[in-house]
């Protein structure tokens, strides 16, 4: 009778133990997702991340769950929504396009990996040690902007040449905005044309930039720092440019299909579907440490022909021609 209680009871337990073990097997990794805008302006970012993370074999909501924690432009609060995730025990935590959500991110764990896209040298940073042996627990995307914003100055000033001086509008909370004014200076002074720092970084402050820009004599040109604040807000930007037919240029690709005049930049969908591949083999066990941090080597020249008619710029042809698109 013992011994016939004791085979049940043996093989009670062979039975559960295939149960737990596949119940263990089936908890889903979770990412942190940290942003310092809103979820309704990432709509076809996130898709692209999402495509990214299924390349590498993860799908939301089947093997993967995404918990996101966005700021809504405020990026005083990136640090406490750094520190919630790591408290939440995620696996993983991304911070797309956003230098101060990776910084928030890096000072809140040493252990959690860390999946960034930046536009400053994250060595500069001080997010990873080199970009071929990041060590530590980050890696991810970097689109070098010093030689980008450099040969936005010449493009600008084909598109505008009867301006007499270059206007920067420039955030302010930009971990690597020194860097960006000190090529954006060069490449002027290189021009003979002098230029104006508008340090920005609010609402409202883009609205009265625009209003002092209006009242002053015409003649200018303006450039656009690199600045998930100014992404977040580029049909703001955009619209008031065309308002006061100010020829701009700007970064990302998203300015000019929101009616900015010329965008010259990396793609940040294809960042973000870097960062979801990235993400994914993350996942699968490969260390940050020894992952080299990636740089698009392929970047966007894009025209708006319709705010180029409605702002009187003629866009000469050889611009024109070497344009990746041209919306009309």
């Amino acid at each position: 009778m013992k011994r016939r209680k004791f085979i049940i009871l043996l093989g009670s337990a062979g039975a559960a133990w295939p149960l737990a073990a596949r119940s263990q097997q089936q908890t889903m990794p979770v990412i942190g997702f940290l942003h310092s805008s809103s979820p309704e302006l990432n709509v076809p970012f996130i898709g692209a991340f999402r495509k990214g993370l299924s390349e590498a074999g993860f799908v939301e909501g089947q093997n993967v769950t995404i918990e996101f924690r966005w700021a809504a432009g405020q990026e005083d609060r990136l640090p406490e929504l750094a520190a919630d995730l790591v408290r939440r025990r995620v696996d993983l935590i991304v911070t797309p396009i956003n230098s101060p959500a990776a910084l928030a991110a890096k000072a809140a764990t040493t252990t959690i990996p860390i999946v960034f896209a930046v536009g400053g040298d994250p060595v500069a940073l001080g997010l990873v040690k080199s970009l071929n042996h990041p060590g530590g627990n980050l890696t991810g995307v970097s689109f070098q902007t010093v030689d980008v914003v450099s040969k936005q100055v010449g493009l600008l000033h084909e598109v505008a040449p009867q301006a007499k001086r270059f206007v920067a509008l420039v955030d302010p909370h930009s971990p690597f905005i020194d860097t960006i004014v000190t090529a954006w200076q060069a490449s002027a002074a290189a021009l003979g044309l002098p230029i104006e720092l508008l340090r920005v970084g609010t609402i409202r402050e883009i609205d009265a930039a625009f209003a002092n820009l209006a009242q002053e004599a015409g003649g200018s040109a303006l450039l656009i720092s690199p600045s998930a604040f100014f992404t977040s807000r580029r049909i703001q930007l955009a619209t008031l440019a065309a308002r006061y037919a100010i020829p701009a240029i700007y970064g990302p690709r998203e300015f000019a299909e929101s009616g900015g005049l010329i965008s010259y930049g990396p793609n940040f969908t294809n960042v973000y579907q870097q960062i979801g591949v990235y993400t994914g083999r993350v996942l699968k066990g490969e260390k940050p440490a020894n992952l080299p941090v990636e740089q698009p080597t392929k970047f966007e020249l894009v025209i708006n022909l319709t705010t180029a008619r409605a702002i009187g710029v003629t866009v000469p042809n050889t611009v024109l021609a070497t344009a990746d698109e041209v919306i009309e």
